[in-house]
């Protein structure tokens, strides 16, 4: 099958902002009187939203918080973030996102952003690439984000009833998180991984193909690879 369209997670692929969300969670945490662990943020944030986030943040501290004050917190962490963001240049974008986005825009696929990121900080930052996608899969998207399948589901079917003639199979995930490798291929997603964030031999177990880097994607590689649709998991690293 040829290869129709690409279904990018957010951070971790096209921003490297990771660590910005990690300092904000942390000072909520602080906030709320709960003490930081080492390693939390990345078993029980990395790829998720916000809200679930914090959510497992401070249940695990037998705090229970109810839908509201979950807003308020995750409200308060998006402001602190675009301010962080307004103040950073360069924009943090990785190494080859905006020359991808916009290679891609030009082989005429269908691009969608798939992520637990709210869409304001998605449009935040695709207007400062001066890029354009087919559509954002944002936190207010689905009400289960990944490690479940329903985002990259819902991006599928928000790309058919653009008019996009495809199907889960025709498209291919870029991903840097295990719950977001986990997430597009319970939904029948390949997935290419790209080692941001997990070491390259933790995704070369769970993905079709895997990168060091994103400025590593070759599309007149990889698409000619996808169409044959191996069994086999070719390495695209350095």
């Amino acid at each position: 099958m040829p290869l129709k369209a690409i279904l990018l997670d957010f951070n971790g692929v096209i921003l490297d902002d990771e660590a910005i969300h990690a300092a904000l969670v942390e000072e909520i945490l602080l906030q709320e009187n709960v003490r930081p662990q080492r390693g939390e943020y990345d078993l029980f944030c990395l790829g998720r939203s916000d809200r679930a986030c914090l959510d497992n943040l401070l249940s695990r501290r037998g705090r229970a918080v109810t839908p509201a004050y979950l807003d308020k917190l995750v409200a308060q962490k998006a402001a602190a973030y675009r301010a962080r963001l307004a103040s950073m240049e360069p924009f943090p974008f990785f190494a080859g996102a905006i020359a991808l986005l916009k290679k891609l825009r030009a082989a005429q696929l269908k691009i969608a952003i798939v992520t637990g990121a709210l869409r304001s900080d998605v449009e935040l930052a695709l207007e400062r690439g001066n890029l354009t996608v087919d559509c954002i899969i944002s936190a207010e998207s689905v009400e289960r984000g990944k490690p479940y399948p329903d985002p990259y589901l819902r991006a599928v079917e928000t790309l058919q009833a653009l008019g996009g003639d495809l199907t889960a199979a025709d498209c291919l995930a870029i991903e840097d998180t295990l719950v977001g490798i986990q997430s597009a291929r319970e939904a029948g997603v390949k997935v290419l991984g790209v080692a941001h964030t997990y070491p390259l031999h933790m995704l070369q177990r769970r993905c079709h193909w895997v990168l060091d880097r994103l400025d590593q994607f070759d599309l007149e590689e990889i698409a000619p690879v996808f169409e044959r649709s191996t069994a086999a998991t070719p390495s695209m690293s350095s």
